[in-house]
């Protein structure tokens, strides 16, 4: 039975397994698109309830599917733990965290239920490459991000010290002026905090310069890992 049960809860070429992946598929986006509807103010009594019981509905597919893929799992533990198994969870934790609690005291967690959009991953073989990828290239995403938050914190000093006796109301202590090191380096500039002094720009015009090259780096990084994952999978392909 739990062979069975395997085939068709984890991807394989079958019908059953094909037919069970279309369902999930389909209830992700009808939850998530009721999701979107109980946003709309003022809506009728009836709506509401239907909108319920398709919460209900889902949740209780939703929950099934997550223990009967823990059933089959060859370790528990670590499907649990896994980046499905924790999406999974995450998917239906707001529905049963709601029961006995007063919902606008959990307003905040309900963006939880947004988690099984990402349960599409799981069937979608263009987003395995994805994830592939940045599992190669793990390492490399990991420096980056360790010295893109070093530049950040440099450039809010620099920013401080050129800026800070010019405009004290923006640029009143280091961490005010990490706000600007960010919309900066991101090259986002929203124009809402920018420097007046000489130094200011100057160190500004060299702070967009790396910006530039900050928003380029992972682009190339992960292209690359997406390319040799796409390359590898082609290849065992060729040997099967």
């Amino acid at each position: 039975m739990k062979e069975k049960i395997k085939s068709i809860v984890e991807i394989n070429d079958n019908k059953k397994s094909r037919y069970f992946a279309f369902f999930i598929q389909g209830l992700i986006l009808v939850s998530v698109i009721s999701f979107s509807v109980e946003t709309i103010p003022n809506l009728k009594p009836q709506t509401k309830f239907i909108l319920q019981v398709i919460e209900w509905f889902c949740v209780i597919m939703f929950s099934l599917e997550y223990l009967l893929r823990i059933y089959v799992s060859d370790s528990k533990p670590k499907f649990i733990f896994s980046f499905f198994g924790i999406i999974d969870f995450l998917a239906i934790l707001p529905f049963y965290l709601s029961f006995g609690i007063d919902l606008r005291s959990l307003r905040a967690l309900r963006f939880l239920r947004l988690f099984r959009i990402l349960k599409l991953v799981r069937y979608n073989r263009a987003m395995n490459h994805f994830t592939t990828a940045i599992k190669s290239a793990k390492e490399e995403i990991l420096l980056f991000i360790f010295i893109t938050l070093m530049l950040i914190y440099f450039s809010a000093v620099g920013i401080y010290y050129f800026e800070n006796e010019a405009q004290p109301e923006h640029f009143s202590s280091v961490f005010d002026s990490l706000w600007w090191a960010i919309i900066t380096l991101t090259t986002v500039g929203y124009g809402d905090v920018y420097p007046i002094t000489v130094g200011g720009k100057v160190f500004t015009f060299i702070i967009l310069m790396i910006g530039l090259g900050i928003v380029a780096i992972p682009t190339g990084i992960i292209s690359s890992a997406l390319t040799k994952s796409v390359d590898k999978k082609h290849h065992d392909s060729e040997e099967n």
